[in-house]
């Protein structure tokens, strides 16, 4: 048992209290208690403690792109080529050593619950590994290994666009019917089944990507694991576009069609959706996974996330391709984007983007009882400066506005992730994490 006596920490039902006590063991929270003196034997957190943030969309390879789609002027379409490139580069191997060291940079973010969007299914040309899921035995162990509970979103990934055939690099992504995707998903959903720090769902990488007809056996696949069912929607508006001209129906309408929205469900991005969309995503009560420095970064758009949100569709955030990985950067973009496209102020208060930050994306990963300070949940504690050259002023009623509208990925100080201490002062306990990044991008760039 560990006992951690926070400075200030935020508390159900969004509140900051000073003083608190939270008591630890092994994975869970068993007591929290506000307004206490130190005991001799607690770990003591100076700043502001939060609970663990939940990254709801990541691709881990794109990591190696950072800063080389920036060299050219380029478009979404050429950044997919090198990140096509550097998927036909990757192995279990090298897999390993890039997502280990991108999980532990989520870490030093205060990231707990990373949810994967994994679909390097097989080796060159399409021929699978000996273990068909070797690749997302290789994300499992660089999540564990880094100290992040991880939903592993096995995806399935048939065509290059509305029925074209995979190209060529493309053919690693492929099962070649959602049959076989489903076969190899739910041997990979049986082996960690009873796993607390892993959660295997499904993914529909895209209407461009699944055939409407072969929706179904994803979606069935997804409610017989109970595990969670996100999708790529409306990225860009050639999506779109496309879609209608294939199916006279637009990519959320597609899915709606087949089942694939619900609960459990994760439309990532959203940014062109129409009147009709948000009405079948928010009566679906379907979570929106908004990643805004991706969607900036590929020039794809800002999407209604309070319109969204107010309709009734969780909103969630996501770092995707990893342009940056910083949840604090991605939940004031959600209101400053806004800003910029209305030219109004005051869409989205702190506490609302903290909370899209924690339990609303652990809850889409499949983690409900993460996200909250609270006796119980999982044992994931962020506690984040208070004293940096970017948060300094902050008071105990500004705390949660100064971390969510000033605050970066570098004011994270310390990190319990299900009760294992994984930052101390700032430092992973894997060692240097930028010297891992290096090792492992030089790997699979040259």
């Amino acid at each position: 048992m560990t006992a951690y006596w926070c400075e200030l920490a935020w508390l159900p039902p969004g509140e900051v209290h000073s003083r608190v006590l939270v008591t630890v063991e092994g994975r869970w929270i068993t007591d929290v208690v506000a307004g206490v003196d130190p005991p001799p034997s607690a770990v003591r957190l100076a700043g502001l403690t939060i609970p663990g943030l939940a990254n709801a969309h990541s691709h881990a390879f794109h990591r190696a792109l950072r800063g080389h789609t920036q060299t050219e002027r380029g478009s979404f379409w050429t950044w997919r080529e090198q990140m096509y490139a550097v998927a036909a580069r990757l192995d279990p191997d090298s897999y390993l050593a890039l997502a280990r060291a991108v999980y532990a940079e989520m870490a030093l973010a205060g990231i707990t619950s990373v949810g994967e969007f994994h679909y390097v299914h097989h080796g060159p040309g399409g021929v699978p590994y000996l273990d068909r899921n070797a690749m997302a035995h290789a994300l499992v162990q660089a999540a564990r290994e880094a100290g992040l509970r991880i939903a592993l979103l096995d995806t399935c990934y048939l065509s290059a666009g509305f029925g074209a055939a995979p190209t060529i690099p493309q053919q690693r992504f492929c099962d070649g019917h959602a049959k076989s995707w489903a076969e190899r998903a739910e041997a990979l959903a049986a082996i960690y089944h009873d796993a607390d720090d892993v959660e295997i769902g499904a993914a529909i990488h895209s209407v461009r990507a699944v055939p409407p007809e072969q929706m179904p056996v994803v979606v069935e696949l997804a409610h017989r694991i109970a595990g969670p069912l996100h999708a790529h929607v409306s990225e860009q508006r050639a999506e779109n576009d496309a879609c209608v001209a294939a199916y006279a129906a637009t990519p959320v309408q597609v899915l709606h069609e087949h089942g694939a929205l619900g609960p459990r469900s994760t439309a990532v991005h959203a940014t062109h959706v129409s009147d009709v969309d948000v009405a079948l995503l928010s009566g679906s009560a379907t979570h929106v996974c908004m990643c805004p420095t991706t969607e900036r970064d590929l020039a794809d758009g800002i999407g209604p996330a309070r319109r969204l949100l107010e309709a009734g569709s969780p909103i969630t955030l996501g770092s995707d391709s990893h342009a940056v990985i910083d949840l604090f950067e991605e939940a004031r973009a959600v209101e400053l984007d806004e800003r910029l496209a209305t030219e109004e102020r005051g869409h989205w208060q702190a506490a609302e983007l903290l909370h899209a930050a924690t339990a609303a994306g652990h809850a889409s990963l499949g983690f409900p009882d993460a996200g909250f300070l609270l006796p119980g949940a999982h044992a994931d504690l962020v506690t984040v400066r208070l004293d940096s050259v970017r948060t300094a002023g902050a008071t105990a009623s500004s705390a949660v506005e100064s971390v969510v509208f000033a605050a970066t990925a570098a004011d994270v100080r310390s990190v319990v992730s299900g009760g294992r201490l994984i930052v101390e002062n700032g430092r992973h306990l894997l060692g240097d994490a930028g010297t891992l990044l290096q090792d492992a991008i030089i790997a699979v760039r040259e």
